[in-house]
This record gives structure tokens, C-alpha cells and sequence, in this order.
């Protein structure tokens, strides 16, 4: 099964909706809507998938769902998305962000990487 791994910060950020007046809020509705990825796929990627939701700032402190696990970075989100990442080798691993330093660094550990409109399609 595929680890998809989403930047929060990131992927919350790419749609100008308010959410920088409920960060936490706008979490919720991004775990939300990522549950229908775990069961049915991404484009080019059949579900089931494991979802891991990073969050960081503000946004931390979402509950998991079914389907969306949703982890708080002890710091920044980057770096726990790497570490995540890195420990899974072997396993394909599909980070969702727009951020460039951070495909970069997860491309070196062999993941693939899609942008935010990836999951915003879903919904």
C-alpha cells in the first residue's frame, strides 16, 4: 500500500480560502476531505492508500480519522515529512506539496511527489 504523505501547511496554504483566520479549522477539512483518497486512490494512484496528514503551528492538535492519520511535527513539518519519508524505504511513498526544498529533499530518499491540486481534485 502507498504512504501518502501531505505537507498540511502546504497544501491548506494553496487555496485561499480564510484559512489563515482557523488553521486549526482549516486541518480539519483538509483530514476530512483526505479520506476519500485513503479508500479510492489518487490520479494514477488506486487506493487504498495510507494517509499520513503532517501538521504544524497553529494547526496541530487534529484528531486521526479512519483512513487519515494526522501527526503533529514536533517542529517544523519539513523535517517530519522527511523523517516519515526516510522510514520507509523500499515502500512507495507519495508526498503532497508545492514546496520546492522539500520535493527536493524527499525525491533524494526516492519518494514521488504530486502538487496540492493532487487532493484538492477529490473533493
Amino acid at each position: 500500500m502507498t504512504l501518502l504523505i501531505v505537507d498540511g501547511a502546504n497544501v491548506v496554504g494553496s487555496v485561499p480560502d480564510g484559512w489563515w483566520r482557523d488553521r486549526r479549522g482549516a486541518a480539519v477539512r483538509l483530514r476530512d476531505r483526505l479520506t476519500d483518497c485513503a479508500e479510492r486512490g489518487l490520479p494514477g494512484r488506486p487506493g487504498p492508500l495510507e494517509v499520513v496528514l503532517v501538521l504544524e503551528g497553529a494547526a496541530r492538535g487534529v484528531e486521526s480519522v479512519p483512513g487519515v492519520r494526522a501527526e503533529d511535527a514536533p517542529g517544523s513539518g519539513d523535517d517530519r515529512i522527511v523523517e516519515l519519508t526516510s522510514a520507509s524505504p523500499g515502500r512507495a511513498r507519495l508526498v503532497v506539496t508545492a514546496d520546492r526544498e522539500l520535493r527536493r529533499r524527499v525525491t533524494a530518499l526516492g519518494a514521488e511527489v504530486v502538487g496540492p491540486r493532487a487532493v484538492h481534485g477529490r473533493t
